[in-house]
């Protein structure tokens, strides 16, 4: 099977980012975007740029009936999967393949509970420092996409099929043969490096540099280095030096997402990252001080939102 069809649901950074480097390499029509009407309405009457280029998509509705997809990238937030979810039913067909470019740990298990694990591939979207205000993306670094199977050492059909199809558009990849503990290291990195930014309400440069804001990122990471070995999955140092060189390498200007997020005064993935690891912490009695002060913290600045609204 070769992909020829792709839906992606979700034009927030990774979904703008990605769909307009394939719109450019892709018939128009085999590339849809998956939105409601308000949505594409605003979409289409005030545009949706990537470093100053207007992005030409191809726009459909939930409701509207097609083919089914080849491949399926999802980029909405966490609170948003559900609906989406649900949005994606008639892009899913017997031979799709779905990529989860979330952060955190439990979307393919989600997505895979309505679709079918054997349709899912392991993904994390990494390396990329772009920076979404209002309809316009800009970045620097386009970063990757890593995915593969669930268990170690595969290299599956699915996985050399979305690989040639990223091959050919010329979409930075790699193909893991061990993805569950890549997620996981993903995982360990969101935690430290989103909180931490969207606390200290500053950039990438903020923990690129020795200080208080690193030494709480990198504490932060240590907790779920813990966890990991609660889950089997044993993060080691070497593991928390690849995820270190990986956020060193990004533009200092940049922010995550979650310190967009405070910037823009939205409702945060906390409960995904930090929500996540007390949890965890909480099941297996591991202690979890620096995401429980992160957590707090940015609750905090999330309740000023509404009487900073209503001043």
């Amino acid at each position: 099977m070769a992909i020829k069809t792709v839906s992606i649901i979700g034009l927030g950074a990774l979904g703008i980012l990605f769909g307009h480097h394939l719109a450019k390499r892709m018939p128009k029509e085999n590339l849809r975007i998956i939105a409601d009407e308000e949505r594409i309405r605003r979409y289409k009457q005030d545009g949706v740029y990537c470093n100053g280029e207007r992005c030409e998509f191809n726009y459909m509705t939930p409701e509207q009936l097609c083919e089914p997809a080849d491949l399926i990238i999802f980029t909405v937030k966490f609170d948003g999967l559900q609906a989406a979810i649900h949005d994606v039913k008639h892009h899913v067909g017997k031979q799709t393949i779905i990529l989860s470019a979330l952060n955190g740990i439990t979307s393919e298990a989600i997505i895979g509970e309505t679709y079918g694990m054997e349709k899912i591939l392991y993904c994390v979207a990494q390396g990329m420092d772009a920076v979404k205000i209002g309809n316009k993306l800009t970045y620097e670094h386009m970063g990757m996409l890593c995915f593969g199977e669930r268990e170690p050492d595969i290299i599956s059909e699915k996985v050399k099929t979305v690989a040639a199809f990223f091959e050919q558009m010329d979409v930075p990849y790699e193909a893991d043969t061990d993805m569950y503990k890549r997620q996981w290291g993903k995982f360990m990195l969101n935690v430290g490096v989103n909180q931490t930014v969207a606390v200290y309400e500053s950039n990438y440069g903020e923990i690129q540099r020795k200080g208080k804001a690193r030494d709480m990122m990198i504490a932060a990471m240590r907790e779920v280095m813990a966890l990991s070995e609660k889950e089997g999955v044993y993060l080691t140092e070497a593991d928390l030096n690849y995820w270190l060189d990986v956020v060193d390498a990004l533009s200092a200007n940049g922010k995550p997402s979650m310190a967009q997020d405070v910037d823009a005064k939205r409702p945060s993935e906390v409960e995904l990252f930090a929500g996540t690891v007390l949890k965890m912490g909480q099941k297996y009695g591991v202690p979890t001080p620096v995401n429980q002060e992160l957590y707090d913290r940015i609750q905090f600045i999330e309740s000023q939102y509404k009487i900073q609204s209503s001043r």
